[in-house]
């Protein structure tokens, strides 16, 4: 393997190390083992499930526990805007713009970091009631500190996804929360066999689990390879002029072109109001938190639809079908029987939006009905359908990604070369 493939997978995985270091990192003038026996009776509502995401920081209540849940909302209320506002959408295609863009989105972020961190920070005074006094020191003070603390710890959650982006392999956002559920997988493992053991979960149930975790990987798996190929012709005059250049002569369409994206939004939109909500003494918004608990069958019927939304929404901002057809007549290839222009622009529109419907379909049956069929039997959150979902994609993308690398080098060791 080239060196320079090396290197990044190493900087990636120093990054990575960096991450988990600071899942360990507790903000000051926090009782942590009360804070662990509250989420050790509430690993099954919508806390555990925003434990899981962030790495079991929460359960810490590290300067991390927020993850980059925040970042990737920002995300969302960005291309939702984007989509609505042209003169947005302008800017992010232009490079300059793009920059611009991506600031509005970290300004975006450390509001709505400051917004969860100080309605966690107000929550924990609820705690001791129950649990013991989780605070150590004076309440206001204590505010004041969660917050700079948890922002930094955000901030630098950002910081590091975006140095693996640039500098390591992969995507690093998807990177860091696969790390997170990686992270939680012994545990969960221990945590099964210890159900088994003390006889509240048979050979059976452990069987059928395994089973349905077998089966959703490799769902995952061939769907994620599968794609639809479109044929492509080329102008006699433009094969001669590149006949030492290789022309791809077919258009590959995914048949889940979202990827991990709609499953991580629609669990970040449905962890930001529980978060809030989850602080509240109100009895109305306490109703609603619970009506949100990922054990209930709304929060299974909302997390299916979220994700066929953000299927079709991700799609359409990813598949650019005019695009596409302006590239493909300048480059003097046409679809056989189809005219250049609009005629194939509205065939290759029609084509992913087929696609996308059974892409979306698949997305939003891996996020619930893995997820049911488990905790039906009292399976712990890490083996539920998005997590198996986010972790697989993440794994095949890094791959691809590294494949890509090895290639790029080898072509480039020949051009310099020669034969």
């Amino acid at each position: 393997m080239n060196k320079t493939i090396i290197n990044k997978i190493l900087i990636t995985l120093v990054f990575l190390f960096a991450y988990r270091v600071l899942a360990y990192v507790p903000i000051p003038g926090v009782d942590v083992e009360v804070i662990k026996k509250f989420f050790d009776s509430n690993s099954g509502n919508a806390l555990g499930l925003f434990n899981m995401f962030s790495g079991q920081a929460v359960e810490r209540l590290s300067i991390i526990s927020l993850g980059i849940m925040p970042y990737i909302t920002a995300s969302i209320v960005m291309e939702l805007l984007a989509a609505t506002f042209p003169n947005l959408a302008k800017m992010k295609k232009e490079r300059d713009g793009m920059q611009k863009y991506m600031q509005i989105i970290r300004y975006a972020t450390i509001v709505i970091t400051i917004i969860q961190a100080v309605s966690v920070s107000i929550g924990l005074k609820t705690l001791e009631g129950n649990y013991g006094n989780a605070i150590l020191i004076d309440m206001n003070i204590f505010i004041v500190i969660s917050v700079f603390s948890m922002l930094a710890g955000t901030m630098m959650l950002m910081w590091i996804g975006e140095q693996i982006t640039q500098k390591g392999v992969g995507n690093g956002i998807s990177l860091i929360i696969f790390a997170g559920i990686v992270a939680g997988i012994p545990s969960a493992i221990g945590s099964t066999f210890e159900l088994v053991n003390t006889g509240e979960i048979n050979l059976l149930v452990l069987i059928l689990i395994v089973l349905v975790i077998l089966a959703t990987i490799f769902i995952i798996i061939y769907v994620e390879l599968a794609e639809r190929r479109i044929p492509v012709s080329y102008a006699r005059k433009i094969i001669m002029q590149n006949q030492n250049k290789r022309i791809m002569n077919y258009i590959p369409i995914k048949l889940n072109l979202s990827g991990v994206i709609p499953p991580i939004f629609a669990s970040a939109v449905l962890i930001f109001p529980s978060t809030l909500l989850q602080a509240s003494s109100n009895s109305t918004m306490l109703a609603i938190a619970d009506f949100l608990n990922p054990n209930g069958s709304a929060y299974n019927i909302i997390m299916f639809f979220l994700v066929m939304f953000f299927a079709f929404f991700y799609s359409s901002i990813v598949f650019n079908s005019k695009d596409i057809s302006e590239n493909l007549k300048r480059q003097g290839g046409f679809i056989p029987g189809l005219r250049p222009g609009e005629g194939t622009s509205n065939f290759l529109n029609t084509t992913a939006s087929n696609l996308t419907f059974w892409g979306a379909l698949y997305l939003a049956s891996i996020s619930t009905i893995p997820w049911i069929v488990l905790k039906s039997v009292g399976v712990p959150f890490i083996f539920g359908g998005t997590a198996v979902l986010i972790v697989v994609q993440v794994a095949i993308d890094t791959m691809r990604r590294i494949e890509a690398q090895i290639y790029m080098n080898k072509y480039q060791t020949l051009s310099a070369t020669g034969l």
